[in-house]
């Protein structure tokens, strides 16, 4: 299965990795400089991810087609769920291919609310700021950048499942 959506998440964790064991600016730009080679690379050979590019900020027009079939009924349903939700298992979105995995923000909206969903977001974030305040605690050179990394592994796949799915960012249907 062609999955870009997770390369992308190891290699932002690559990224803070390179970035705090080495504290050079200098690794992350060539790192970014070789991620661009690698987005032209993918456009260039991979039509799908050129195709999911393209249709950024354009899902509404082609609601039953591949290009916003997923992002469509995600707002949709998102939106018909309100503040608090249908109920567990009453909502509309689980009969969406994937939608228990690329669009599961969706889904905990429509069925238990938006309330709950941005709830969940502010709990990653402070996961991620706890993490990141018990680096300054740590003793271990290797506690710290683990820490740091798996907080911003878990941060980046929220951010591109989250913005991803509500065509923010492109759509990279990432599980």
């Amino acid at each position: 299965m062609k999955d870009l959506g997770t390369a992308v998440i190891f290699f932002a964790c690559f990224l803070i990795i390179a970035f705090m064991r080495s504290g050079s600016i200098r690794t992350v730009a060539l790192s970014l400089t070789a991620a661009v080679l690698g987005v032209f690379l993918v456009i260039t050979y991979m039509p799908h991810a050129a195709g999911r590019i393209n249709n950024w900020g354009h899902i509404w027009e082609d609601i039953n087609g591949d290009g916003g079939y997923q992002q469509t009924r995600m707002l949709t349903y998102l939106a018909s769920g309100g503040l608090f939700g249908v109920g567990l298992g009453k909502g509309f979105l689980s009969g969406v291919f994937a939608a228990d995995s690329d669009i599961v923000f969706g889904m905990v909206g429509e069925e238990q609310g938006l309330l709950l969903g941005i709830v969940i977001v502010i709990a990653v974030a402070m996961f991620v700021l706890y993490a990141r305040s018990d680096v300054t605690r740590s003793r271990s050179t290797f506690y710290s950048i683990t820490a740091c990394a798996a907080a911003g592994m878990l941060l980046f796949q929220l951010c591109l499942n989250v913005f991803g799915s509500s065509d923010i960012i492109p759509f990279t249907g990432v599980t």
